[in-house]
């Protein structure tokens, strides 16, 4: 699937932070979370960089970039390909995304340098094998929210 559909947003909206894979110059790659992502429409999401120079700089060379959002209690993920284009806050772009980063992300507005801006290349819903055993939604949500309870301790 080249799109996103319903149930991969509503994870990404629940789960903003994403694990973006970059390449690095050397060709290694390269992970780093970022929490400020906004949905833009099927086929973008962006985020706000604020302290991620490294991951700015791999993409402006090498825009192919991969992003990871899990759902740590119902054992769901959305991968997310695509290509990637850094794009400062006061440029066109980054005037048209605006108003995504205020409505979702105001609090961290000045402190984000600038926003990447993802176009989809790919879009998977990934399943636990636990859903293969027969395992139901419910019963994951409750076991792991019971497992992630006891840390708080």
């Amino acid at each position: 699937m080249n799109r996103l559909n319903e149930s991969m947003k509503q994870l990404i909206r629940n789960y903003s932070a994403g694990a973006v894979a970059s390449v690095n110059a050397d060709g290694s790659p390269a992970v780093s979370p970022k929490a400020t992502f906004v949905i833009i429409d099927d086929n973008c999401i962006a985020y706000g960089n604020i302290r991620s120079p490294g991951t700015s700089r791999n993409l402006r060379e090498r825009a192919a970039v991969e992003v990871s959002f899990v759902d740590v209690l119902a054992r769901l993920a959305v991968r997310v390909s695509g290509s990637a284009e850094v794009v400062a806050k006061d440029s066109v772009l980054g005037q048209e995304l605006m108003p995504h980063f205020e409505a979702a992300w105001a609090a961290y507005l000045d402190a984000m340098q600038e926003f990447v801006c993802i176009t989809i290349s790919r879009a998977e819903l990934i399943t636990s094998p636990a859903y293969d055993v027969g395992l139901k939604r419910d019963e994951l949500v409750k076991t792991n929210f019971e497992k992630l309870s006891k840390l708080i301790d």
